[in-house]
């Protein structure tokens, strides 16, 4: 088993004990920057080899995946789950964005294997995170004069993360190749490592929710474990059809099968305030995210390979 699942697996065997086990915010705040910055790196140093305009069609099936996706979630919760309209909308919006965790744990998943992929993907996983937000406010509340448009757009658009990959890809993508030589270091070769670090964290943090499943039953179970294996359907269904490789159309199902637990918690904060957050949380970090990483992204490729073979 890969290392960096080891850590995850150690950090959530230590909260289900109850370990005193924790890491200090101060660091983990470090990790996930370094974490957003590496990955938006990566991918501005690639796209300094493609022009832009060849990317528009990714980047509207991407926007399209993230609307559709919140769309197909909030009537499986507001009628099947019964859940109220905003804990729904909220629960949707999650489902629509993206997990820059999952996706880092999928592209060290390639690399260990030397699996290429289209270099683009980082620029689509920015894309990623913001639609689903605004869809999941407008199925909360309607086209509501009350909604506080400017603090939602502050929080879509110069929130931590999404300031942070769009800053590195654009780093990368103006700098010079020999300058970004003295920080490969930090930003490249210790990639691994600093996930590794942020999965002890995230498996503590997947443990500390497990106890809201004794509350909200097993719908929330099975709608975590349903939402990412139909995600990666039409994720990898994408990728074929833009003609990206297997590690491409690999990564578009990741992308469309994980759920946020960064952006979206802060915009529904401010936007949908009666939304009970550990509903959506519970869901996205305590069983998509484990899913995902335990079994999902094997699967994903076998569903890549598969399509690459016989479509």
């Amino acid at each position: 088993m890969d290392p960096i699942i080891l850590f995850f697996l150690l950090g959530l065997a230590a909260g289900l004990l109850k370990s005193e086990l924790r890491l200090p915010q101060a660091v983990y705040d470090f990790v996930s920057i370094l974490l957003l910055l590496s990955i938006g790196l990566k991918g501005g140093i690639e796209l300094q080899k493609q022009p832009f305009l060849d990317l528009a069609p990714s980047v509207l099936a991407t926007l399209m995946i993230g609307l559709l996706m919140p769309l197909v979630a909030f009537p499986l919760l507001h009628k099947l789950g019964r859940f109220a309209r905003a804990d729904a909308a909220s629960i949707a919006a999650h489902y629509g964005s993206v997990s820059v965790g999952t996706y880092a744990v999928a592209v060290a998943w390639l690399a260990t294997r030397e699996i290429g992929y289209e270099p683009h993907l980082p620029l689509l996983l920015v894309v990623l995170e913001i639609p689903a937000i605004l869809v999941g406010i407008v199925l909360a509340r309607g086209l509501s004069s009350d909604t506080k448009w400017g603090d939602v757009a502050h929080e879509v658009f110069l929130g931590k993360g999404i300031v942070l990959l769009i800053g590195g890809l654009l780093i990368g993508w103006l700098s010079d190749p020999e300058g970004l030589k003295a920080i490969e270091p930090l930003f490249m070769d210790l990639f691994k490592g600093i996930l590794a670090i942020f999965l002890l964290e995230m498996g503590l943090i997947a443990a500390s929710r497990a106890g809201s499943l004794k509350r909200y039953g097993l719908f929330l179970i099975a709608f975590g474990v349903a939402m990412p294996l139909f995600g990666s359907v039409v994720g990898a269904t994408t990728g074929w059809l833009l003609g990206m490789s297997e590690g491409g159309t690999m990564l578009m199902a990741v992308l469309a099968a994980s759920a946020s637990y960064i952006a979206v918690p802060a915009a529904m904060r401010i936007s949908v305030p009666e939304a009970n957050p550990t509903l959506s949380l519970t869901a996205s970090l305590g069983i998509t995210f484990p899913f995902n990483v335990l079994v999902g992204i094997p699967l994903y490729w076998q569903l890549s390979e598969f399509i690459h073979r016989t479509l």
